[in-house]
This record gives structure tokens, sequence and C-alpha cells, in this order.
């Protein structure tokens, strides 16, 4: 059974996301997006969830 993060819970809970992994070691995170979403537009999103959880998380796109 894989752990879930709270960060990569946030990811998930933002509309147009269909999942979202994030590998810690690597400082990285994978996002699977709904068809038909606008990748960059969900990101800002996706930012703003995971800011409510790590308030210094960065993501480069």
């Amino acid at each position: 059974m894989k752990k879930t993060y709270k960060i990569e819970e946030a990811a998930c809970k933002t509309p147009g996301v269909k999942s979202a992994a994030v590998n810690f070691m690597a400082l990285k995170m994978a996002v699977e997006f709904e068809e038909g979403a606008v990748p960059a537009n969900v990101m800002q999103e996706v930012l703003k969830n995971c800011k409510r959880v790590e308030d210094d998380c960065e993501i480069f796109f």
C-alpha cells in the first residue's frame, strides 16, 4: 500500500488533477491532468493548494 503525503493529497484535490505523486528524494512531483485541463492553469492552483500544507513549497514547470 502506497503511503500518501499531505502535499500529494493537496495536489490531488485540485480541480483538473487526475493524480499526483511526490518523490521527496528527487524533490519532484509528477502530476497527471484530467482530459481537457490546461496544465499551466491547473499548476497555479496546485501551487496554491500545496502552499497551504507547506508554505515554502515551490513548483517549477
